[in-house]
């Protein structure tokens, strides 16, 4: 019972997760296209056999595979789903008019532009997710509640535990979890005051202080040392639809913007890579939404989750979006063709370094789940 009760916690939530956003990546994609006048000849969502499908009028196959861990559109010419290069063989059998629909015979800016629209559509989505939410529910917020206490640090220390909800500090009181790190770092002396909720009790603490560095960077600062649970609450102000939008983009800047900056820090050594985590973390991490919190919190890490796939397939690799992007600017520029066999070896590169980083990713998950589940 308990094995069934998994599958649907953890294995139906991310398939469900992981369909929508391959959908609406892929329909970002297909939509520009149509638009620029390209054929699609398959959308699928999944990799591998066929499990379900159908032609549509314009003679696109949409269809379900059997390995749902992502999908694709593949335009008429092109030699695989990826796009990462054009079958030529295949286009010159075609007709005059098929040749205007195939996507390696468009000028740069159409192919610029289809490109684009996946992550682009990620982007809207989570727009769209944030501000409906806003609109109807209230602005989302990251209650104060403890949801991993640090080791060596002063909570850990002073007796603070995961599940802690923080009232006040110095007598200040706290509505977000933002709001502890902002207190914190106001202290004037070397001792924080915090008051907090426990199991329906308040309960006092006088925390020594000490420096740290949480987010990974070198710059150490005064800090408590914990993290926040991974839920979000809303404060039942609902927003017009003009503030909703605003703030759902500004929301959606603050995820991009934390996003990189936790890239670069791992590029630059000043975070672990124990961070980056692959499709068995998002099964987790979807599962324990699902299992212990809410609907709310699942939409608001489905926004999340849009949001790094978009800005992910934006990054300059070949094989991604990204790469695609850079290699069309480079050819609006010098306004010629990139020679093919340049083309195939950067996509052979890009596609082994996209390898190498899935294989790592999934290694930091099997580490953290034996930690989780044996540590």
């Amino acid at each position: 019972m308990e094995s069934l009760l998994n599958i649907v916690y953890y294995i139906v939530p991310f398939i469900v997760l992981l369909g929508i956003l391959v959908f609406v990546h892929e329909f970002g994609h297909f939509l520009i296209a149509r638009m620029c006048g390209v054929k699609v000849t398959d959308f699928s969502i999944g990799f591998g056999k066929q499990l379900w499908g159908f032609v549509d009028k314009y003679q696109t196959n949409w269809k379900i595979c059997a390995i749902p861990l992502g999908g694709y559109c593949q335009f008429l010419g092109d030699a695989n789903g990826a796009s990462a290069g054009d079958d030529n063989s295949t286009i010159e059998a075609l007709s005059e008019e098929d040749k205007k629909k195939a996507f390696a015979l468009q000028n740069p800016w159409k192919k610029l532009a289809i490109v684009l629209g996946g992550p682009g559509f990620n982007y809207l989505f989570a727009i769209v997710l944030f501000a409906g939410m806003f609109m109807f529910l209230g602005k989302l917020t990251f209650p104060p509640i403890i949801g991993e206490v640090l080791p060596d640090g002063p909570a850990m220390e002073a007796g603070l535990e995961a599940g802690d909800r923080i009232i006040s500090i110095n007598g200040h009181k706290i509505k977000d979890f933002s709001d502890i790190s902002a207190e914190v770092a106001l202290t004037t002396g070397a001792k924080a005051e915090v008051v907090l909720e426990r199991n329906g009790s308040e309960l006092s603490f006088s925390i020594p202080l000490k420096k740290m560095s949480v987010d990974g960077s070198k710059e150490e600062r005064p800090m408590l040392g914990i993290k926040s649970q991974n839920a979000v609450e809303l404060d039942n102000e609902k927003m017009s639809p003009v503030e909703a939008v605003k703030e759902a983009c500004s929301e959606t800047w603050r995820i991009t913007t934390g996003t990189l900056r936790g890239v670069k820090q791992m590029i630059l050594g000043e975070r672990g890579t124990e961070d980056l985590g692959g499709i068995i973390r998002i099964a987790e991490m979807s599962g324990d939404i699902s299992k212990q919190q809410g609907l709310i919190d699942f939409l608001a890490f489905m926004a999340l989750l849009s949001i790094n796939l978009g800005l992910i397939n934006l990054f300059p690799i070949p094989v991604l979006d990204g790469g695609h992007v850079v290699i069309f600017l480079v050819e609006i520029v010098s306004r010629r063709e990139i020679n093919e066999k340049l083309k195939e070896a950067l996509f052979k590169c890009g596609f082994a370094l996209l390898v190498a980083l899935m294989v790592f990713a999934t290694w930091n998950d099997f580490v953290h789940l034996f930690k989780r589940w044996f540590v």
